[in-house]
């Protein structure tokens, strides 16, 4: 009784602790508190533009806060210069609100607004339309300041949560959909197999392009919460590390696609007929299990936070490819004397095996850590031409510390 009644307990508090959950929380504390200051120091009764731009500003990474302040900032004072130029020329009228609808979407894009081009607009006519411009200019002005410095200072004092978590269930999930259908593949291939099922597990491997475009999604959030984070001591590492498995995965994604149309190719050719005989047909459905037990495996090993589980799972990758390959030479020996014996669309089933290796080899741990150099190296390589004076200053601190290493 009393372990069931500590159950709900422990899982709301980690409910609690969901990245979902906390940003919500930090979004509705940064905007009320940037409320509460601009009624302060702003002389508008409602100052709503204040908690409206800090909830912007919260956003879920302390990178994106720091790119979308600075640009929402932007994007306000150009409006408002904008209708002050034109309040002292023009006036307010149908063709002069016109006129500065198209100017504040120009100049938004000329300034480099991203998102918040439309605030250019929405500010400038906000400000155009009252009768003390100069006022509300200021006001405006200030409250977008107020609610972007809330926002940051929020950041800065409470960090925002790390996403790795969340995109690395995406990444697992995307592995997961993979093995099931594999398996489903690997028991068709021991049994007469409709065109129609054959079609529709080839469609089901078609959409994996759209799990695969989620899971990317997830996986950019991650890498902007790793950037600026105090909390993370080694994001690049992390970034690279999910960045080249989720990679690997989409590769296998397309291959196991190729695979499907295959295997579609031979239920066409063999019509109410066994794709393979029994034999061969319980090798390749082993092989194909194996090889459905290796992505998952594979999907742990770059997802995993310690080195103990990274460890447990490099070691799970290993025994699940070296059953595959013992797997796979048995099928090879029996696809060879079967197409000996009745050549009929050995074209098919070679490909049958060349897909399967492909994938085999896409998991390969040497292939894996071939990818994680290369990448480490493009990213560094980038990070040095992209700000040549702290790849220098970084160098000049490592030769001193050398200097001191040698002296002692």
């Amino acid at each position: 009784m009393r372990e069931s009644a500590r159950t709900p307990v422990v899982e709301l508090f980690h409910r609690y602790r969901e990245p979902v959950v906390v940003q919500t929380v930090r979004s509705t504390a940064a905007a009320t508190i940037a409320y509460v200051v601009a009624l302060q120091l702003s002389s508008e009764p409602a100052p709503l533009t204040a908690p409206l731009t800090a909830l912007l500003v919260v956003q879920v990474t302390l990178y994106s806060t720091l790119t979308t302040g600075v640009r929402r900032v932007n994007a306000v004072v150009a409006g408002v210069l904008l209708a002050i130029g034109f309040s002292v020329l023009v006036g307010l009228s149908w063709w002069s609100l016109g006129l500065i609808i198209l100017a504040s979407l120009v100049v938004g894009r000329v300034v480099r607004v991203s998102e918040f081009v439309p605030e250019v607009a929405i500010s400038a006519m906000l400000v155009l339309g009252v009768t003390q411009v100069a006022d509300t200019a200021w006001d405006r002005i200030l409250e977008t300041v107020i609610g972007a410095a809330v926002g940051l200072a929020f950041n800065v004092l409470f960090v925002p949560p790390v996403w790795v978590g969340t995109a690395g269930e995406s990444i697992s999930d995307l592995a997961r959909r993979m093995r099931q259908l594999l398996l489903r593949l690997g028991e068709e291939l021991t049994t007469p197999t409709p065109v129609a099922a054959a079609a529709a597990r080839l469609h089901e491997a078609r959409r994996l392009d759209h799990d695969i475009a989620d899971v990317d999604a997830a996986l950019r959030q991650a890498e902007d919460s790793l950037r600026l984070n105090p909390r993370v001591k080694e994001g690049l590492l992390h970034r690279v590390v999910l960045r080249t498995g989720l990679d690997t995965l989409e590769i296998c994604a397309v291959v196991l696609r190729v695979l499907a149309r295959t295997m579609t190719d031979l239920a066409k050719a063999r019509d109410e007929e066994d794709l393979f005989p029994p034999e061969v047909g319980r090798e390749l459905e082993d092989l194909l299990g194996h090889a459905a037990d290796a992505l998952v495996s594979f999907a742990v090993l770059v997802t995993t936070q310690t080195s103990e589980a990274a460890e447990a799972a490099e070691s799970r990758l290993a025994g699940d490819l070296a059953a595959a390959a013992t797997r796979r030479e048995r099928a090879a020996q029996l696809l060879l004397q079967g197409v000996q014996r009745h050549p009929r669309h050995w074209q098919l089933h070679g490909a049958l095996l060349t897909e399967i290796d492909r994938i085999l080899d896409e998991l390969a741990p040497e292939h894996r850590s071939q990818r994680l150099m290369e990448e480490l190296d493009r990213s560094a390589r980038e990070q040095r031409e992209k700000y040549p004076r702290i790849a220098a200053a970084r160098e000049w601190v490592k030769e001193r510390r050398r200097e001191r290493a040698a002296a002692r």
